[in-house]
């Protein structure tokens, strides 16, 4: 005889998304609120992870923080010396710094009440956030992101991963932060390069959910390599405010389902990272993908002409080197090597390809077959019109 008990099980996730400036100082109660927010009595312990560049970057933050938890006693406890981690991308194709971070976490003897602060790029709260996520199953996460692409894309979402055997986050899970402090003040001393690489997102989420954010954008284009601070602020806190939308509304914010609508033009900016060695951006690539699916767009009649130019004339104007030769390397069967980033995308998802396209500015459509003799007409195009300016 066989039996089912049905199971059912909710479980409700909130976090707060803040967006301050001077995070760690004294007088801003920011950090303190936050980690005390539930209104639990009691000292709260703390390890504090820094991005390398960012400490670099900023000489003084590890005492600013320590400064900070000394200011508040009663209600916060800096557990040991504050972290330096490496940065970029190379945080993320080691596997053993992520051991190296579990062994920290549980040689403090963190317990599922405590905290873990990561203060740096995507790439360092990837990994260090995918250790706070093994440890006890789950420490809380409060996430300083110190990037435009950290803040306004990759900070404020669920997951985490790093790379492993050749694959783009092959390895991670499902983790809503505690908590996430959007300083402003951290992206005033990023490099140019890591400056304008989150605004390809904007870009991405504009391009398929809101037409008056694209057009905000593209009337601002100069402004971002220009480096104009205001302009910055406003394209963060928007971007910031689509995906968390869509990871509220969407209905699948663990991704259990066949489509990644926030993954426009990503199939390409993920296989372009790894054929260059990640010596291409995270946000470089996402431009270059977000072009590439447009054009494909335009070719399939989804956007028109017109449209097209629109978004290419914004991210061209935004600063982006919209062409890369990796996209004409081919592999062994003499197909670009690019297109593997489909077959990627396809195994990540469960077998099923499904990709997101524009369907007109502002909106958009998923589908489940590319046409490569089209796609491949699309790189030509964009190979041509971007040599051409």
């Amino acid at each position: 005889m066989t039996t089912t008990v049905p199971q059912r099980i909710d479980v409700r996730w909130e976090f707060p998304v803040v967006f301050t400036h001077a995070v760690f100082a004294p007088a801003n109660p920011v950090l303190v609120e936050t980690l005390n927010r539930l209104g639990e009595n009691r000292r709260h312990r703390a390890m504090l992870f820094i991005d390398g560049h960012v400490a670099k970057a900023n000489p003084s933050l590890t005492q600013q923080a320590a400064t900070y938890f000394a200011a508040h006693p009663a209600k916060l406890e800096l557990v040991g010396e504050p972290q330096i981690t490496p940065g970029g991308e190379a945080v993320k194709n080691d596997f053993a710094l992520v051991e190296k971070f579990i062994r920290l976490m549980l040689n403090a003897h963190l317990d599922r009440q405590s905290f873990v602060i990561i203060v740096g790029g995507g790439a360092v709260m990837d990994a260090v956030g995918l250790a706070a996520a093994l440890v006890h199953r789950g420490l809380r996460q409060v996430r300083v992101p110190t990037t435009v692409l950290g803040q306004n894309d990759a900070g404020v979402g669920v997951k985490n991963g790093v790379n492993f055997l050749g694959g783009k986050n092959a390895i991670g899970t499902f983790a809503p932060p505690f908590a996430v402090l959007n300083d402003y003040d951290f992206l005033l001393t990023l490099p140019d390069r890591d400056w304008l690489c989150g605004v390809s997102e904007a870009f991405k989420v504009s391009i398929i959910r809101d037409r008056a954010f694209f057009d905000q954008l593209c009337a601002s284009a100069a402004k971002y390599p220009a480096r104009d601070f205001t302009a910055m602020q406003v394209l963060v806190k928007r971007c910031a405010e689509i995906h968390l939308e869509h990871i509220r509304t969407g209905g699948d914010p663990f991704e259990y389902g066949r489509a990644r609508p926030l993954d426009f033009g990503h199939w390409s900016a993920h296989k372009l990272e790894l054929l260059s060695g990640f010596r291409i951006s995270h946000g470089e690539a996402v431009a270059t993908g977000v072009l590439l699916d447009s054009i494909y767009a335009q070719k399939k009649g989804w956007i028109t002409a017109a449209e097209l130019t629109l978004i290419r004339d914004g991210l061209a104007g935004s600063g982006f080197r919209l062409w890369f030769d990796e996209l004409d390397q081919r592999d062994a069967t003499g197909a670009l090597a690019v297109f593997g980033g489909l077959r990627d995308f396809q195994e990540h998802l469960g077998g099923e390809l499904t990709v997101t396209f524009p369907r007109g500015l502002g909106a958009r459509q998923e589908v489940h077959e590319i046409d490569l003799t089209l796609m491949e007409s699309a790189v030509q195009e964009l190979r041509t019109s971007t040599r051409a300016r």
